[in-house]
């Protein structure tokens, strides 16, 4: 259940990106794509006559659900690409978009009128910041590195040349059929031997070197020691028992999700990315702070990143002896600035008293269920209901909506040859969904779709049932506030420790609604005893599903199910409301802000905008989306929020 995801609708406004006030940050971001606006919870009042820029569908069309917490992602992820289709007509193509109704989001609980605004019309404008299990919320406010005597020399980034660093990737990676790599001497002193002896060492573990004199000349050799196993698990013997095995770090990153960031510094370490932990997944249209462990990488290698990776900083060093666990944080803290509001001061007021006082319905949010026409709760019911050709069908049919083109022309393929084969060859990227289900098509043939379906990360199969559970959920409790409001009655569930039990009609005053918990179907749950329960078995009756047999015959996709509070009450909220004249500018100082010591832009009193600068923590499992979405009263989904800005897209 993804704790941050929120992905918005970006919608592109005159930013002036090379603008000299804007310097700074352009620096930062240039190898990532540009900054994007947004309006993914609100009606912009501004109305703007520019084409999208290719990057803002990027963001929108995406099927792959996030990961879940709790859950260890794969080893392989699937890809994406940046080739997109034509965004000529996307407004016409969003029309056929889900909105929060077809997703079972139909309730408020709040009073107030709503406004609209802006979010994310900046990625900066969304900082998210971890809180741990032991409730400290993690941040980058210390770059040095923890003094080590065993650590090697700053010489050691240095000493060898791009060819020799080459050369022993290679060798470490198995990628060709040397099985060592000679490195000359030049300068030949025992100093200079020890220093490149330690950058093989701690630049490529798995490869040990030694000394060897050919010709005249020194030479360090350098091999596997292991073979194949080394590379997957770092030399154990060269790192100090005093020390502890794992570096923990705070990671501080703009614009990309936490595993895009694990990729990258798997690759600039020269190591594999399974060697990392962390407790959650953080968005990427956002700046996100977060705990990483890696195993057996030193601090001063980590820092030494620093000095070539954009849109990345990773500080607060520290060595212990355990890694991290997913969904072991207690949840994340939230700093949001919504631009351009509309409402007037008593309407802010009285929606941020209520978000801080009641709270919000806690609905699973859009990005939970896709983008496209075909939604992935359609998968995963097909999955639960065992029809694998229905499956098929639903993943690579021609659909229409916000697609990219190469896609297109494989589904059209598709629907023209049900060749796999030829399908394939219209996907320049092999393993997106798409492509993972046609390569298990094409190695197992069209009568073993199970198999064929099996290629792909088990992650991502679980997202599409995950969905489907979330589909009924949303459904369920918007018919259970429909019928019972905003009180606990006889017959729902509450949590006694990890148990749900019955409120039974005499004790029904003891409980309120924040503490009334509601299932999402499976095997190892109870369902509430009054209308809503009978609602389920009629609801999965519908979907051909029998709510009393959620084992499946395949073990990965059958549903133990959970229960979820259907009230979350925010912590730590506060709000102000500011006023500005530049739409570039920050309305607030983020971490390396801070380190960097930049102060903040000093803002007009009575400026031409207004701006709601808000701050909560949600527990894990909670979308933010659905939070802001009480505070506007808006329909947050790319659909609605296309429709709303129809002017822009013509």
């Amino acid at each position: 259940m993804e704790t941050v995801e929120i992905n918005s609708l970006s919608l592109k406004r005159p930013h002036a990106e090379d603008d000299v006030a804007n310097a700074d940050e352009t620096k930062r971001q240039k190898t990532s794509e540009k900054s994007k606006t947004g309006n993914d919870s609100g009606q912009s009042v501004e109305t703007v006559t520019e084409q999208p820029d290719k990057s803002l569908l990027e963001d929108m069309k995406n099927e792959i659900i996030p990961h879940e917490e709790g859950e260890e992602p794969e080893d392989e992820e699937l890809e994406d690409s940046d080739e997109d289709g034509d965004p000529e007509s996307f407004a016409d193509m969003m029309k056929h978009g889900l909105t929060e109704s077809d997703v079972g989001i139909t309730k408020f609980v709040s009073s107030h009128k709503g406004f609209s605004g802006i979010l994310k019309e900046r990625y900066s404008d969304f900082v998210v910041h971890e809180i741990g299990k032991d409730g400290r919320v993690s941040h980058l406010d210390d770059f040095s590195v923890p003094v080590d005597d065993e650590d090697p020399s700053e010489e050691t980034f240095t000493v060898l040349s791009d060819e020799d660093k080459q050369r022993l990737e290679e060798l470490q990676l198995l990628k060709n059929k040397e099985t060592s790599v000679a490195i000359e001497v030049v300068e030949d002193t025992k100093e200079k031997r020890t220093v490149i002896h330690q950058a093989v060492k701690s630049l490529f573990p798995g490869l040990e070197t030694k000394t060897e004199d050919r010709d005249g000349k020194k030479y360090i050799i350098a091999y596997h020691a292991a073979g194949k196993k080394a590379l997957a698990n770092p030399r154990k013997h060269s790192w100090p028992k005093s020390r502890g095995s794992y570096c923990h770090f705070v990671l501080y990153k703009e614009n990309k999700d936490t595993m895009d960031a694990i990729n990258v510094l798997s690759k600039f370490l020269r190591v594999k990315p399974n060697i990392f932990s962390y407790m959650g997944t953080k968005d990427k249209r956002a700046i996100t702070v977060q705990e990483i462990a890696v195993l057996r990488i030193t601090a001063q290698r980590l820092a030494h990143l620093n000095k070539c990776l954009m849109n990345f900083k990773l500080g607060n060093f520290s060595y212990k002896n355990h890694p991290l666990k997913l969904g072991e944080l207690q949840g994340n803290h939230f700093t949001v600035v919504l631009r351009n509001i509309t409402g007037t001061d008593d309407q802010i007021e009285q929606a941020m008293h209520s978000l801080r006082e009641i709270g919000f319905i806690n609905y699973y949010g859009m990005q939970r269920f896709g983008t496209t026409a075909v939604p992935t709760y359609q998968i995963g019911r097909a999955i639960l209901q065992n029809n694998w050709n229905e499956v098929m069908d639903l993943i690579l049919k021609p659909r229409p909506g916000a697609e990219k083109g190469y896609l297109v022309k494989c589904r059209e393929e598709w629907a023209k040859t049900k060749d796999p084969a030829a399908a394939l060859k219209k996907l320049p990227v092999k393993r997106c969904v798409e492509g993972q289900l046609l390569r298990g098509l094409l190695k197992y043939g069209m009568k073993n779709i199970i198999s064929a379906f099996g290629i792909i990360p088990r992650n991502n199969r679980l997202m599409y049932i995950h969905s489907y559970q979330s589909y009924v959920w949303n459904n369920m409790v918007s018919k259970r506030i429909e019928e019972y409001g905003l009180r606990a009655v006889p017959g729902d569930l509450t949590l006694k420790g990890a148990t749900a039990v019955h409120i039974e009609e005499g004790d029904v005053d003891n409980y309120t609604i924040h503490d009334v918990v509601m299932p999402l179907p499976g095997f190892d749950v109870i369902y509430p005893k009054h209308k809503i329960g009978e609602a389920y078995k009629e609801m999965l009756v519908a979907d051909n599903l029998d709510i009393n047999n959620m084992r499946h015959k395949i073990r990965d996709y059958s549903l133990s199910g959970a229960y979820r509070k259907i009230i979350i009450r925010p912590q730590n909220v506060s709000w102000e409301v500011v006023a500005y004249d530049d739409p570039r500018i920050p309305l607030f100082t983020t971490d390396l802000d801070k380190l960097e010591g930049k102060p903040l832009p000093v803002l007009p009193t009575d400026g031409k905008f207004r701006a709601l600068k808000m701050e909560f923590s949600l527990p894990p499992s909670t979308y933010a989306t659905m939070a802001i979405r009480e505070v506007l009263k808006m329909d947050t989904s790319i659909k609605n929020q296309t429709q709303l800005n129809t002017t822009w897209l013509r």
